[in-house]
This record gives C-alpha cells, structure tokens and sequence, in this order.
C-alpha cells in the first residue's frame, strides 16, 4: 500500500485547506481502508488528527482532546481511492506536516507528508 498526500501550503488565521490521500490499492481494497491524519509541528510527537474508518462515514478524533473538533473533518471518495482532510478555522498551532496513514494486516502505512503553515 502506497500513500501519497497533497496538498497544504501557506494559509492564513482563520482560513481553510484541504489535503488529499491518494491510495494505490484497488478500489475495492480502498473501500475496506481506514485511513488517519497525524500531524507533527517541530520539536513534537506525531499526533493523530482524525481518522475515517473504512466502510463508516463517522469521523473520528483523538478522545482525549477537541483542539481539531468541529473544525476539521474527513471524508472519502472511494471511485478517487482518496481520502480527504477539510481543515477549517485554522490556527497558527496547527502548523504541522500532516500525515495520512493507515494500517493494513498490521503493519503501518505512512504517506509523505506535507505542510500546512499558517500565518498569524
């Protein structure tokens, strides 16, 4: 499984962007995916955004925190083998690279990262 993500790019305070992750598996395959979005900002960990599980269409975010609820969510276009992260309402704390990822027969898959800054 090969992950590509787009996307991102300079945004300012309160603007919005949307990533992409592109999946190179078949369609069918794609449809039983779930895939996440992490992000890490500089001197960080990596931390889960959100994540769409495969066959749902419920969104799922981190339990612990609503930094990103309400204002991001994903979705998918299973004829596009894509996965889509709408980020609206964006801050300066959410400059990161972001990550698509997800896990296939237990073992991890990772696209390349992309960055998304936002000026203040």
């Amino acid at each position: 499984v090969q992950l590509q993500a787009y996307g991102g790019g300079l945004v300012q305070t309160g603007g919005s962007a949307s990533l992409s992750c592109t999946a190179s598996v078949s369609g069918r395959a794609f449809s039983r995916l779930s895939v996440g979005w992490f992000r890490q900002a500089p001197g960080k960990d990596r931390e889960f955004v959100a994540g769409l599980r495969w066959g749902g269409s419920n969104v799922y975010y981190p339990y612990h925190e609503d930094s990103v609820k309400g204002r991001f969510t994903v979705s998918r276009d299973n004829a596009k083998n894509t996965v889509y992260l709408q980020m609206n309402s964006l801050k300066p704390e959410d400059t990161a690279v972001y990550y698509c990822h997800s896990n296939v027969l237990y073992r991890d898959y990772w696209g390349q990262g992309t960055q998304v800054t936002v000026s203040s």
